[in-house]
Formats: structure tokens, sequence, C-alpha cells
């Protein structure tokens, strides 16, 4: 159970009630008569070998008020497109699977290409922009949400409460987040947003001043969950990144498009556990350390839009303020952890925090060698005006792929 807990900024919706569980999903049932609400769920197939989406397949069969899912299908041939489609099948609700890597979608893909449309890189940024153009082509769903395929404590009361505030016409959100603890075996997790995110954020604000897209983000407890819920309504102008800062990515936008008053953050868990990322020190292209690059740099585009200049010497002293703040942060979570039972590796903290501090300095030396760079997928609003026919011809071949699956 949560406290009381507000920001000024966004709105903040915690966790009180300690019974009746059941109260939010009798209030979406009525909800979706008339507001029709969809899931998204991006997957690799790799994930479909894993252990967290049984579970997660158990508890969606129980929710009684979604209309549709939608799963964005990764890295997958032929022969897994059919297993996917026979391993999804228990869901009681409508649902397709889309195989991003089918004849069709690739040769629609090809179709963006020759307009200069195409998402720069695959990934899960792709895959969601992908599920997104489906989903609008059906025209039929007032509510969207997002959330991944590993969540290994994964709770059908998660996507209610994700859900319920902007499906609520009675509320003004036109997105909520969702946040929660991350803790897993006794360990203090999340190390990206405890020891990236929260002292950059810090860093940026004595470097280069008082910023109101830095108090924005600063206002999420945990701004890089992956579980998101928005009105379909802000979908067509939503731009998407396609690279590892889809999260923040996804905040950017919410700041660009929607009065702050639009927005909250949702308490879904009491306890969250996911598959975790290798710190990856050595391979700047993989794991956290790429992870934390995409971060930064998305950070800098976005403030390098509003007005702010970004120097070598502004991004080295940036390394020195980030990596104190880190330090002092790393201080609070110990004892945070040590009162609450939980362990934490100060070494492993640590090297994580020289890792991002150096990390820093590269994404701003990319970012500085290319300014032009735009990582982000054109919005479905841009494709509809350039391709009219588009957004239905990956709808149409992505019911082909499945019907014809077997």
């Amino acid at each position: 159970m949560s406290d009381f807990h507000q920001n000024g900024n966004i709105a903040t919706l915690h966790n009180l009630r300690s019974s009746d569980s059941n109260y939010l999903t009798r209030e979406l049932m009525a909800i979706s008569d008339t507001r029709k609400i969809s899931l998204v769920l991006p997957s690799l197939f790799s994930e479909l070998e894993g252990d967290a989406l049984p579970h997660i397949l158990d508890e969606l069969s129980e929710v009684p008020y979604l209309h549709r899912i939608i799963i964005g299908l990764d890295q997958a041939d032929a022969e897994q497109f059919r297993h996917a489609k026979q391993y999804f099948s228990r869901l009681p609700q409508q649902h397709i699977v889309i195989w991003n890597d089918s004849p069709r979608m690739k040769a629609i893909d090809d179709r963006l290409g020759q307009l200069d449309l195409g998402p720069s890189e695959t990934g899960k940024g792709k895959n969601v922009w992908s599920c997104m153009g489906y989903m609008m082509a059906c025209k039929d769903s007032a509510v969207m949400a997002i959330h991944d395929c590993d969540i290994v404590t994964y709770d059908k009361d998660m996507l209610a409460r994700l859900v319920y505030p902007v499906a609520n016409p009675t509320f003004p959100y036109q997105m909520a987040k969702g946040f929660y603890p991350r803790i897993g075996d006794g360990k203090l997790n999340g190390r990206v947003s405890r020891m990236l995110v929260a002292p950059i954020l810090i860093a940026l604000k004595r470097v280069i001043g008082d910023r109101d897209y830095i108090d924005f983000l600063r206002s999420f407890r945990y701004p890089l969950s992956g579980e998101f819920a928005m009105r379909t309504n802000v979908l067509p102008d939503l731009r998407m990144p396609s690279d590892w800062g889809l999260e923040i990515g996804v905040l950017s936008e919410a700041w660009r498009n929607f009065a702050p008053k639009s927005v909250c953050q949702v308490e879904i868990a009491d306890a969250y556990d996911h598959k975790h990322q290798v710190l990856s020190p050595d391979d700047k292209t993989k794991g956290l350390s790429r992870m934390s690059i995409d971060i930064c740099k998305s950070i800098f585009r976005k403030l390098a839009a509003d007005g702010t200049v970004f120097t070598e010497e502004i991004f080295r002293t940036l390394k020195a303020t980030y990596y104190r703040s880190a330090l002092d942060l790393l201080e609070f979570y110990y004892n945070d952890a040590r009162m609450n039972g939980l362990y934490i590796d100060r070494h492993m903290e640590e090297r994580a925090a020289e890792l991002f501090a150096e990390n820093i300095v590269e994404a701003g030396h990319s970012f500085l060698e290319n300014p032009h760079e735009t990582p982000f997928i054109p919005t479905w609003s841009r494709v509809q005006s350039a391709d009219p026919n588009l957004m239905e011809a990956r709808r149409k071949a992505a019911h082909l792929d499945f019907e014809e699956a077997g």
C-alpha cells in the first residue's frame, strides 16, 4: 500500500485498496460497453520459450473487458509464426498475431522505404508502432494499453489499474504510465532508472539550469517502465522512437503533445520483476550499455529541440556532476535497502555508475557529430498523408498471414 504523494506536475494515482480487487474490473466491464479497450503485446519469439509468458496468458484469459489483444511478433520464421498462432490460441478474446517478418510485411516496409518513411531500425519501437497502425486501421478501440511479455510477477489487476485512468470518460487523462517498486529475489532492482536517469536529471538541472521538461521527467517515479495506456485519439500524432530510448521518447512526446494535467502515473503493483539485461561494459551495442547511450541521446535531443545549446565542455561537466550525484543517491539506495532487509551490491552499482558516466560523454559525442539524427518513426498521420492506403494494406496483410498460418 502506497501513500498520498503528489508532485504537483502530474497526477499520481496510488494502490490504496486492501480488499475487493475486482472493483476496477467491474467498473471497466461497464465502461467497455461503449469504450473498447485493446492491449498490445510486443514480443520476441524467444519470449514464447520463457517462463513469464505462459502465466501472463493465464491471467489475461480471465480479463473480461478486453476487446482485442494484438501480439506483434519479431524475429520469427514461418514455422515459428505458426507455432505462435497456436501458442496464443487459448486467449478467449479476439486476438491476432502480427508476423512482422513476413514477406507481405516486408513488402509494405519497402513501400515505406520508397517514401523515405521507413523505420531506421527494427526493435520494440517499430513493433509497437506496427501494432498501433493495425489497431487504428480497425477503427473500433477507444483505449490502447501496452506492456511487455517478460513480466515474471504479472497479475491481471496490473492491467486494470493501468487502463482505468484513461478508460474512465470522466477522468481528463490522455496517457497513464505505470509505476511500481523494482524488487525481486531480495534485491533492489531497476539500476538504469536509479543509477542513470535519476542522477542525470539532477545533474542536468545543476549544469544547464531549470527546465520544465526536466521537472516533468523527474515527476515520474519509474520513468523507464514499459507499461502505458493511451486514448487512441492521440496515437496518429505520436512519434515512436525506434532505438532503446522508447520509454523516455514516449514521455517526451507526452510532454510535447499533452497538457501536464492530461498525463498521470498509476501504481499498478506492489512488486514487479522481469527479465534483466546484462551490463555489457565491453560492448556498447548491447545490454544496459547501449540502453544508457540511447536514453541519454533521447534526453539531449529533446532539450536541444527546446533551445538548449550543448558543447563538449557541457558534456564533460555533466559527466562529473552526474557521477557525484549517482554516488550520493547510491548511499540513499543502500540505506533504504538495508532498512527493508534487501540486498544491494555496492561494487556493481558503482561499476554501473562508472559505465553510465562514460556513456554520457559517448552519447554527447554522438549527438554533436550527428545533430540531424532522427531515430523517430514517422507518425501515422504523416504515413497516411503520404500513402492513404498503407495502413489498411498492413491490416489486410496481417489478417492474411494469420489466416494462412493454419
